[in-house]
């Protein structure tokens, strides 16, 4: 029969402090345009949750969800231009 001890000790070998890294910020940083944009519709979605929507929040609904396809195509464009100015270095 084996034991798990020794797979334990590789698992958590490195010390886990709880903080993200200077990457995952920088991440965050870059999309944060994005997840603003989806907060905005998701507010916009939850007004109308609970009642027929009126015209102003339909309008509402669809100005949010352009934003997030707007701040999505964005990010993914700056990814594009950046992996592909990386690639050439």
């Amino acid at each position: 029969m084996k034991t798990i001890a020794a797979l334990q000790a590789v698992v958590t070998a490195t010390p886990f402090d709880g903080e993200p890294s200077d990457a995952e910020l920088d991440a965050i940083d870059r999309e944060m345009p994005a997840i603003l944009a989806g907060i905005a519709l998701l507010d916009a979605e939850i007004v109308s949750i609970d009642r027929t929507p009126t015209e102003l929040d339909e309008r509402r609904i669809r100005r949010a969800r352009r934003r997030v396809l707007a701040a999505r195509r964005e990010l993914a464009n700056r990814s594009a231009v950046v992996s592909l100015s990386g690639g050439a270095a």
